[in-house]
């Protein structure tokens, strides 16, 4: 809420009017109101700050362009920047200086946040706009998140049917603080893991399983029932594999954790997804395409019909490219249906259908029903099968976009791989408009980055050309707190991108191989993974060691 300090401040400038004040002051506590001043037509932020500076004897420091380190940013718990509005941007051994727009909270806010500190707090001015921006690069706390989060579907029922010292408060807690810790710190799955004589939690942070707790081995049964009863799973069955799913408010953002439990030799093992539709990339220049790579993508999903895949192994981002075409192609005119298992996000305008093999819908009756639904456009999770092949194919050549994946190494594999299914070849190259092949490599972190020596004998072995090998510059992770210690932040996708050219046809009917079908299409311009992998090493995105290993078999 909007201090009656500031308020008066605001009005005796001429800037706003009190009753417009009053307006702003009607929001909610834990939000920043007084952003909505820059959206007023009198109200000059510069001019603002300057006559605030002057009033109140403090120093006013214009922060359009300035660089805070995010875990000074995130060292106030967000409740507290919010109460205080203000923003920590610099920490010395002594002394800490905070920015804020607000001069009212000085006097009150010196004194507590130099307690919460145990070092000087000092105040500066900065504007509107500017405080706005650096409050965005703010990360939430574990501890804040933990008071935020909220279930959005609960099973009162059967959490009534367990006895309260199975589930104590400290495990709650527990529970609580693995969720939330996952989100900030952007892992994709949780491992929670009983063995004889340790219970363990690992989080996959970049693709990598990393040690997170060792809880007491007598927690187990009341973390493993918390789960489960998140999830909505039987509890009292713990001899099969259970699927389920867990719906909170983290922070403010919509979190879906999709949960699986497998009985194992010493209990339950639950490992959660997690999927953040926050973090869900639909512009596709963003994903990691090359210009000339994503030009022929483009190309191959805006065609009126075809089908168009993408291949790659589990966890190489396969969704997030299909979505952010999927995103590309949702406009009003067009019929889009999908057949996901399960369904990852919610899209908006989109007819997304969750395949259930219990209750007969397989993909290849989802795909025959889309077909009588007066589809433009069909999404279908995987191809794993003859029957889901033909009528995809069929699709495709009846008018329809069919976009799916295949698990394959590459893009030339994946037409053998239809072929082998029993597809015929000219139906192959009928239908098929474009293929892409992707990988994630971890992404070097930017705080620590630092050059390392490369012979270009090295170089040339993964690659390089000779001439290349001795300009390129190759950079490494040092490792420090942001990254966990690891050296990488992040993840980047490479792809290989397999445009269904003239002599790519001729070769298919001739049911080439996929070696064949790769020298042609690298004739055609076609970068493999290798070498799209090599670029992004060149640019100091990541590291030598990671395009190796993520296009181990990619043969040059």
């Amino acid at each position: 809420m909007i201090r009656k300090e500031f308020i008066d401040i605001v009005t005796n400038t001429g800037m706003a009017t009190l009753k417009e004040m009053r307006r702003l002051s009607m929001g909610k506590d834990d939000e920043v109101n007084e952003f909505e001043l820059l959206q007023m037509p009198y109200f000059d932020e510069h001019k603002f700050a300057k006559i605030c500076s002057e009033k109140f004897a403090v120093t006013f420091i214009d922060l359009r362009n300035a660089k805070v380190p995010s875990e000074t940013l995130s060292s106030l718990r967000k409740r507290l920047v919010i109460k205080y509005r203000a923003i920590p941007i610099q920490k010395t051994a002594n002394k800490v200086t905070l920015a804020t727009f607000d001069p009212s909270v000085i006097s009150e806010g010196t004194k507590e946040l130099s307690d919460v500190y145990k070092k000087q707090a000092e105040f500066i001015l900065t504007n509107l706009s500017s405080w706005r921006k650096l409050f965005s690069g703010i990360k939430e706390s574990v501890d804040d998140l933990i008071n935020n989060i909220q279930e959005v579907t609960s099973n009162s029922t059967q959490e009534e049917s367990i006895k309260a010292e199975d589930i104590s408060d400290d495990v709650v807690t527990f529970v609580n603080r693995l969720l939330a810790e996952a989100f900030v710190k952007k892992a994709s799955d949780i491992h929670v893991e009983p063995y004889e004589r340790v219970f363990r939690v690992r989080f996959r942070i970049d693709g990598n399983l990393v040690e997170i707790a060792t809880p007491p081995k007598s927690m187990m049964a009341s973390v493993l029932s918390r789960l489960k009863i998140m999830s909505q799973m039987d509890i009292s069955e713990k001899r099969k594999p259970q699927d389920g799913r867990i719906k909170l408010m983290i922070g403010g953002n919509p979190i879906d954790y999709r949960v699986s439990s497998l009985p194992t030799l010493f209990g339950e093992k639950i490992v959660l997804r997690l999927l953040d539709s926050t973090n869900l990339q639909l512009d596709m220049t963003k994903l990691g395409f090359e210009q000339k790579q994503l030009d022929v993508f483009k190309e191959g999903i805006h065609r009126p019909f075809g089908m168009c895949l993408v291949t790659g192994p589990t966890g190489s981002g396969k969704t997030t490219t299909l979505y952010s075409a999927i995103a590309d192609l949702n406009t009003p005119d067009n019929n889009i249906s999908t057949a996901e298992d399960p369904v990852e996000f919610n899209l908006e305008g989109i007819n997304q259908v969750n395949v259930k093999k219990e209750v007969g819908l397989t993909f290849a009756t989802a795909l025959k029903a889309f077909l009588r639904q007066d589809p433009d456009i069909i999404m279908v999770g995987e191809i794993r099968d003859l029957e889901v092949g033909e009528i995809a194919v069929e699709a495709a050549l009846t008018g329809h976009l069919v976009l799916s994946t295949l698990h394959t190494n590459d893009a030339p594999a994946t037409v053998t791989r239809l072929l082998n299914m029993g597809i015929e070849p000219f139906l192959v190259v009928a239908a098929l408009n474009v293929i892409v092949a992707q990988r994630l490599c971890r992404k070097i972190c930017i705080n620590c980055r630092e050059e390392r020596k490369a012979l270009p004998e090295e170089l040339i072995a993964c690659g390089f050309a000779p001439a290349s090998a001795e300009k390129i510059k190759v950079y490494q992770g040092k490792g420090c707190d942001i990254c966990n210690n690891t050296g990488y932040k992040g993840r980047v996708a490479i792809y290989e991108v397999l445009q269904v050219t003239p002599k790519v046809r001729e070769l298919i009917l001739r049911n080439a191989s996929a070696d064949d079908i790769k020298k042609q299409a690298i004739r055609d311009g076609m970068k493999t993974l290798r070498m799209c992998a090599l670029t992004k090493v060149a640019q100091g995105l990541t590291t030598l060691e990671e395009a190796v290993s993520n296009s181990a078999s990619d043969q040059l």
